[in-house]
């Protein structure tokens, strides 16, 4: 998989957001940044691209998000429950009609909760919510992290369909 492929697929993203009128807002962790990196790379991306953040850390996802250790308490990183907890707290937070949220391990190692590299989960929130739990079975770090900003533009992309 491509960067050309997941910049075609956020420009049709994009058009979608823009014709029915709706924005988004991105929490991402192991694509780095990559999901907004995408949407913004689209001619005219502030008609539907409002805020991004790479919550990486604990203390990234307190300072960016807001959430605290209580507030995450039966959460565990990496699971569907956390995707979708990220994409509705950033979703909430600018006040948008989508929240994507994403987080995995991209290698090339796994992470601390026992997914192995190329785990990653994907969440939207918004009139309809979904997630998704994809393994690449890679450890190479950067096309694991292509792969999951895709599977993220993706999923959005289905709800919007």
């Amino acid at each position: 998989m491509s960067l050309d492929t997941l910049f075609a697929t956020a420009a049709h993203v994009g058009a979608q957001l823009k014709a029915r009128g709706e924005t988004v807002a991105v929490a991402e962790s192991a694509a780095g940044g990559l999901i907004s990196a995408a949407l913004l790379a689209v001619p005219g991306a502030s008609a539907f691209y409002i805020a991004g953040a790479v919550v990486y850390t604990p203390r990234a996802r307190h300072r960016l998000l807001g959430l605290r250790r209580e507030d995450v308490r039966g959460f565990m990183s990496a699971t569907e429950p956390f995707a979708l907890l990220m994409a509705e707290t950033i979703r909430k937070q600018h006040s948008v009609t989508w929240g994507i949220g994403e987080t995995g391990a991209a290698g090339p190692n796994g992470n601390p909760y026992g997914h192995a590299a190329g785990h990653d989960v994907l969440a939207v929130s918004g009139p309809v919510q979904a997630a998704r739990t994809i393994a690449t079975g890679s450890s190479d770090r950067q096309a694991n992290m292509v792969a999951f900003a895709m599977a993220a533009l993706e999923l959005l992309g289905e709800q919007l369909a």
